[in-house]
Formats: C-alpha cells, structure tokens, sequence
C-alpha cells in the first residue's frame, strides 16, 4: 500500500515551480497555475498531507486573528473604550494586512520565499505577547496591527502553496485551505469565553504558542516548497481562444471586488459587533453572546469548504449568485427575530454567504493566472481592508443610532450580488 510519505515524494516533490533568472520580473510560474490540468496531474489528485498542513497552519492563524475580535468586550470595559474606538483595532490589525498583502504577493511572483511563512508568524507571536501586557491604548493598536502583519505574509504565499498542491481540482484545494481559516476563525470566541473572560487579559500570552506550533509546521512546509523552486527560463503561456479580452478581465475583477465588498462588509458586522448586539438587545452574558458568535463562525466554515467543490463542479459564477443572493431573505429577518431565531438565521446566513469566498478566489485567480501571488493578495487584502474599515465606519454608526440600526442597515449589503451578472463566462479548460 502506498504510504502518503511515498505519495508525496513520487507525485508532488518532483513537480517543479519554474522562476525565470534569466528574465528580470518574471513572475513565478506554476504550471497547474496557469493552464489546464494534465492527465498525469489530474491522475496524481491533490497533495493531502500539504494541504493538510497549510490548511491546519491557516486554522492556528486565524484563531489568534479572531482572538482579537473576541476580547472586544473585556478591552471595552477596563480602558472604557467606546465603539468608534473599538473599530479602530480592528482598523490597526486588518489595514497592515490589506495594505501589506498585494504588495508581498506581487514580491513571491517574482521571486517565491518558501520560509517567509514562518518568519511572518513571528510578527504575530510578538504581537500577541504585547497585547497580553499593553495597558495603553496605542499600544494595544501597535499590538493589533503586529498580528495583521503576520497575517499580510501568510495568506498570499499560503494560497500559491495550496493551488500547487490541488492535483488540479482548484476549488477543492482553496475550499480546505479556507476551511481552516473560517475554523480557527470560529474558534476565537470559544477559546476567550474559555480562557480570557476567566483569567484576564494577560492569559492571551498563552496563545503565544498556538503561534510558535504555526511556525514549526510552516517551516516544514517551506522545506518541501523549496525543492521544487528550480531555475528555468521563463515561457509564456498560450492564452486560451475563448478567454475574456483584458477589457472584461478589468470588468470581472471590479465585479468580484464589489461582490468581495458586500460579503466581508456583512460578515464583519457581524464578527465585530454581535457580541453587544445580543447583549444589548437580550440581555444575555458575555460568555453566552461569544458562544453564539461561534455558532455563526462555524456555519461559515462549512459554508466556505462546501462552496469550492461546488465551483468545481457547476461553475463558480453560478454559485456565487447563489451564494451572495441566496443570503439576502435571512439577512433582512434577522434584525426583527428573537434569541433563538437569531442563532437560527445566522446558521444559514453565515453558510450561504460564505460558501462564494473559495469561487471569487478562484475565479480572480483564473482571470489573471500570471500574476496569481498580486491578485490573491489583492482579494485577501481587500477582504481584510474592507472589514476594518467597515468595522470603524460601524462602529461610529453604532456610536449614534444603535446597535441594531446597523444590522438593519448591513441587511441589504447581499443585494450587490445581482452585479454577478457581468461576470463572463470562463471557457471550460481553465475551470
């Protein structure tokens, strides 16, 4: 029986990621990345025990990135923060990693760093220690803006890593890279209901290991990854016939931004703020109101692993009309639903939306496949970017009207959706 140590020598280590020396600027070019699968790469199927790996690194990542989120509360009450202030952190930490994550995949275009991985989790091991002891408020945001920097360097590089590893099946591959991260997303909250709420705010220097695992296991990956970075002369890749002119590219990628824009502005309403929503309207406990919060954040889990297998199956562009549309009836209930209802509405919200995060990737990705590290640090970047300003702007909202005349505000945020009709048709080979 072939073991996986053996499968992952004879089918994915001799795959090779060809970086032109001879061609100044040229961009890393994988050959899965920027054509049609071949039958050899279809036939070998998706590197498990990689995707394994980058996947569970995601998950360690961005459970330290929603701890910030989740420990909201406890800041909010010992340094009397109000909620313009508290959309500021989550301005510090998302605007390092929106500014920073394009411009460190336009670099790994050029030349692949297979150990920057690691090296940018020690920004967020660092930042994690200073917001265990910071006790003023700038220092909480130098603190915040140190893990959106650990995260700019993760995702665009993390992302060329699982595509590599897919075998072909794209989709599949984003799906379970983003898996991991709406998981370690979900987890936030649990851990701080857990352990910050009890023992304080010093107890988030504990979470300083979760980081040290990451870099451990990164630090592998980039040991396999680095095998694979051979010197070669860069040879472009023939466009496909049926391919958009670059004047719909253009187009499909406003689009995708926009679509991107309603999504992650909805989804960030709701990770921000739905901890003093509940309270604020029901009256529940903090704990209580975390624990609903990750109720929410698991549904987009399985949202985002089940929407890329999907893409690959009936087509992307379909399933992100379904995904962004199909969220808007439940979305529009949800400010007028009672406790239980809520927790209901937000089960199927937080599935449907997310279920199109892996299929505008992707299709991004396929749109512009020689530039594949800037545009997948241009879509993660524009996520984060959008959401911490999305949750200051909120925040001063909330500040003057209410908490709930944001969600009924933030309700119709889906029905930019209906801008998926100017997406094109991808022809078939590329999908």
């Amino acid at each position: 029986m072939l073991q996986p140590a053996d499968f992952l020598r004879n089918h994915v280590l001799n795959k090779p990621v060809v970086v032109s020396e001879e061609v100044p600027g040229a961009p890393v070019l994988v050959p899965e990345l920027t054509s049609a699968p071949s039958a050899k790469a279809a036939s070998a199927g998706p590197a498990y025990i990689v995707l394994a790996g980058i996947s569970f690194s995601h998950f360690l990542n961005d459970t330290m990135q929603s701890l910030i989120a989740s420990i909201y509360p406890i800041l909010k009450d010992n340094y009397a923060l109000d909620f313009a202030q508290i959309g500021l952190i989550t301005l510090a930490f998302q605007f390092t990693a929106s500014l920073l994550q394009p411009v460190v995949g336009h670099f790994t275009d050029k030349k692949a760093q297979p150990f920057s991985l690691a090296i940018g989790m020690g920004s967020t091991f660092f930042g994690l220690l200073l917001l265990s002891i910071a006790t003023k408020y700038p220092v909480i945001l130098v603190a915040a803006a140190l893990v959106g920097l650990g995260s700019a360097v993760f995702h665009p590089e993390s992302a060329r890593i699982a595509r590599l590893a897919s075998g072909g099946r794209y989709g599949f591959a984003q799906s379970v890279f983003q898996l991991g991260g709406s998981f370690g997303t979900s987890m936030g909250p649990v851990l701080a209901a857990l352990i910050v709420v009890p023992f304080g705010q010093p107890s988030i220097a504990w979470f300083s290991s979760i980081a040290f695992l990451a870099i451990v296991i990164l630090w592998r990956i980039g040991v396999w990854y680095r095998p694979q970075i051979v010197a070669k002369k860069f040879a472009p890749v023939e466009r496909h016939p049926d391919a958009p002119d670059s004047r719909r590219v253009r187009i499909a990628l406003v689009v995708l931004v926009a679509l991107l824009f309603s999504k992650q502005l909805y989804v960030s309403s709701l990770s921000s703020y739905y901890i003093f929503y509940l309270i604020d309207k029901f009256g529940v406990s903090t704990q209580a109101a975390q624990l609903y919060l990750f109720i929410f954040l698991a549904a987009n889990a399985f949202g985002a692993f089940f929407g890329g297998p999907l893409g690959d199956r009936f087509g992307r562009k379909y399933v992100i009309w379904f995904s962004i549309l199909g969220a808007l009836p439940f979305t529009l209930a949800l400010p007028y639903a009672g406790l239980f209802a809520s927790a209901v509405l937000t089960v199927f919200i937080g599935f449907i939306i997310s279920s199109a995060t892996s299929s505008i990737i992707v299709f991004a990705q396929e749109l512009m496949p020689h530039r594949f590290g800037m545009i997948s640090g241009v879509f993660f970047g524009v996520a984060f970017g959008i959401g911490g300003l999305g949750a200051a702007v909120l925040g001063k909202v909330a500040d003057h009207t209410g908490i709930a005349f944001v969600y009924q505000v933030c309700a119709f945020l889906p029905a930019i959706g209906l801008l998926a009709v100017f997406l094109p048709n991808m022809p078939k080979a590329r999908r």
